[in-house]
């Protein structure tokens, strides 16, 4: 096979006896790292050189750019080598605390990781855009409001689509057209630009206070009000609405009941979910809701399933009767919870209430 290395070096081969076994050529470490690095990548392999410090990859483009013609025995050696030495090796260890850290990752808790990486003064490894594409948009939103409109542009063309249409629309419009406008004047950021942009947003992320919650207050008092009984929820609401009216009504948008279905469920998407929900607490649920004030609910179920089952359906809750309020709020509850896990799993999606 022939590789790449300093002519110079040729007649560094040592040869013993009859010339059967060889030391290692008289080459730097350098040198010999480019020869196991050429030959590696020659056989195909998938070596990460990307992870190695920016030092290091010079160091080992420039050790290649400078090799010319090596024989064969002298890769036999360095290769012999450089085997010799990986078998010595019983354990290694990350250097120092960001390779720790790194190793941890998902190991130890967010908290503890987080610390130490601000005590030891490291940010965290690996792309940095990555991480922020990881990133929910109640973080990222706050960024595109308070960044210049080109930091702005740039962050937006970096994260998905998907991502990037969801943010866009939580911005006010004149914002919203003024980052548009400047992502199409970005084409000639370079790619150097691009990472310094990610490293600095990346760093001013990691400096914000952790949170003792995932989520914020309106979506935890939400959350709680949704599995609450009806007679609870108004009455939580109407002490809000007079302590502070504009958490009470950001609470309200949060929360999902059986009185919301028929403006956050999509018609089509009816029958799906009526195949997840416990028939006996449908109906219970359904011969209910003229009592709770909810049967415009209730209707909204029947129009949008089959007329067989709606007419099955309108039988059994004429047998039922009137059930008692406590189990139409645990029957409606139970139709809630079934759509908030289908939304959860991706497999609904609730229609957005108009945010006027």
């Amino acid at each position: 096979m022939t590789e790449l290395v300093p002519m110079s070096a040729a007649p560094a081969i040592v040869q013993s006896g009859g010339g059967s076994s060889l030391r290692s050529p008289q080459l730097s470490r350098r040198a010999k790292a480019a020869i196991v690095v050429r030959l590696l990548l020659n056989e195909g392999a998938d070596i990460p050189l990307e992870d190695l410090p920016e030092e290091l990859q010079a160091h080992l483009t420039k050790a290649m750019g400078n090799m010319r013609v090596v024989d064969r025995d002298t890769l036999h050696a360095v290769v012999a080598e450089f085997a010799e030495e990986v078998e010595r090796v019983g354990l290694s260890f990350p250097g120092g605390m960001a390779g720790a850290l790194s190793a941890l990752d998902g190991k130890i808790s967010r908290q503890t990781a987080d610390r130490l990486r601000k005590e030891a003064g490291v940010r965290e490894t690996g792309d940095p855009w990555k991480r922020i594409r990881d990133m929910g948009p109640d973080v990222l939103l706050p960024v595109l409001e308070e960044e210049s409109i080109e930091i702005a542009a740039v962050m937006l063309s970096k994260l998905d689509v998907a991502k990037a249409a969801e943010l866009l629309g939580k911005l006010p419009g004149p914002r919203a057209r003024q980052i548009t406008y400047a992502v199409s004047m970005t084409g000639a950021v370079t790619p150097d630009a691009v990472e310094r942009i990610g490293l600095s947003l990346a760093s001013q992320m990691d400096a914000r206070p952790l949170r003792a919650f995932d989520d914020g207050p309106v979506a935890r008092v939400g959350a709680i009000l949704n599995s609450s009984t009806t007679v609870t929820r108004d009455d939580v609401l109407a002490g809000l609405d007079e302590t502070d009216e504009g958490f009470a009504n950001a609470v309200r948008k949060a929360i999902f009941t059986f009185a919301n279905i028929p403006a956050r469920i999509a018609p089509r998407d009816i029958p799906r979910i009526l195949r997840d929900i416990d028939q006996e607490q449908l109906v219970i649920a359904i011969a209910g809701a003229p009592a709770m004030g909810m049967e415009d609910s209730a209707n909204f179920i029947l129009d949008n399933m089959s007329a067989r089952l709606a007419d099955q359906l309108r039988e059994e809750v004429a047998e039922a009767g009137t059930p008692k309020t406590a189990d139409v709020d645990d029957a409606m509850s139970s139709v809630v919870y079934t759509i908030r896990t289908m939304e959860a799993s991706g497999d609904l999606m609730l229609v957005t209430e108009d945010a006027g």
